[in-house]
């Protein structure tokens, strides 16, 4: 099979709207919408480094999907489309028609339609680039906490480092509940509906993808502010909860691949209710840094860090 058979047979799909010209030409034709701002984000993932070989060729195109939908969602932003860099060993087309049903089946939940991007030869890596919309001056950015704003976060943390602990290992767990776990290390769900809804409420927000001490960092630092994280605030499942506290506070400050949504709000917003569980985990203070404390309120000395590409 050559590359255009492989792209009209798994990946080109009649345009939908908003898309004058989608996948086939050399160029897609998108239709902007009055009075908006487009947001872009681009995220790629190497075998090896993002993802186990072992992992389900549908649930692989669900993250891949998945992790550029999340940056959208962190700036509240609608889906408009993305486009696919895709490198390939080999013509797998058992792995192709995986593939694509996982990330083509999210594209469709997300109103996200595929409008472009490329194919080649080479060690297996996924590149997405995904557009969205939101109203002009409406975009949530990282850099508008306050004083005094409170710190949330969306669903539950830890579950996908808990899982790579098991891939790795250090960890034992069977059945349904290593099932669970694994779930949320290799089909996350982006916020998107969240994000939108938190418009014009957070005051500063950003997704979970390297771990929350690390990404919370990058937010304090660009609103020149500092927090208190109340580690047993941080809300974890049931099958995390039963695991030693080292390994939870490994997972829930430091794991990443959460996908999950932090903000900052003032004190008594009203937050949205879109389904998914909001839990109050700190608040931002004038001094900088972070400080992690426990339930009595005594400094959590914990020597954790977040990934880094370049420094693993």
């Amino acid at each position: 099979m050559g590359e255009f058979d492989l792209i009209r047979r798994y990946f080109q799909r009649p345009a939908a709207a908003g898309v004058d010209v989608g996948v086939g030409d050399d160029c897609a034709v998108l239709v902007p919408t009055p009075g908006v701002r487009w947001l872009v984000s681009s995220d790629m993932l190497v075998e090896g480094r993002h993802f186990l070989s072992t992992v389900d060729p549908a649930r692989l195109g669900h993250k891949a999907l998945a992790v550029n939908l999340s940056d959208l969602a962190a700036c509240g932003a609608a889906p408009r489309g993305f486009t696919l860099a895709l490198a390939l060993p080999r013509v797998d087309e058992a792995w192709l028609a995986g593939f694509s049903r996982g990330l083509l089946g999210l594209a469709d939940a997300q109103g996200c339609p595929l409008v472009g991007g490329d194919t080649t030869q080479g060690p297996l890596n996924l590149c997405i680039t995904v557009f969205g919309e939101a109203p002009a001056g409406q975009a949530l950015l990282r850099s508008g906490a306050r004083v005094g704003d409170e710190i949330w976060v969306s669903g539950m943390l830890g579950d996908a480092r808990l899982a790579l602990e098991v891939f790795r290992g250090t960890v034992a767990l069977v059945g349904n509940a290593f099932e669970r776990v694994r779930l949320a290390m290799e089909c996350p769900t982006p916020r998107v509906a969240l994000g939108q809804a938190l418009r014009g409420i957070a005051t500063a927000a950003l997704d979970l993808s390297d771990g929350l001490l690390g990404d919370l960092g990058h937010l304090l630092a660009a609103s020149g502010v500092g927090a208190r994280l109340d580690v047993d605030a941080l809300p974890r499942s049931a099958v995390l909860a039963a695991q030693p506290a080292a390994l939870q506070h490994t997972c829930v400050l430091a794991g990443g691949d959460d996908y999950e949504l932090v903000f900052t709000a003032p004190p008594g917003a009203r937050l949205p209710d879109v389904g998914v569980p909001l839990t109050r985990i700190g608040v931002i203070e004038a001094a900088p840094g972070l400080r992690v404390v426990d339930a009595q309120g005594r400094d959590l000395a914990h020597g954790l860090r977040s990934f880094d590409h370049f420094a693993a």
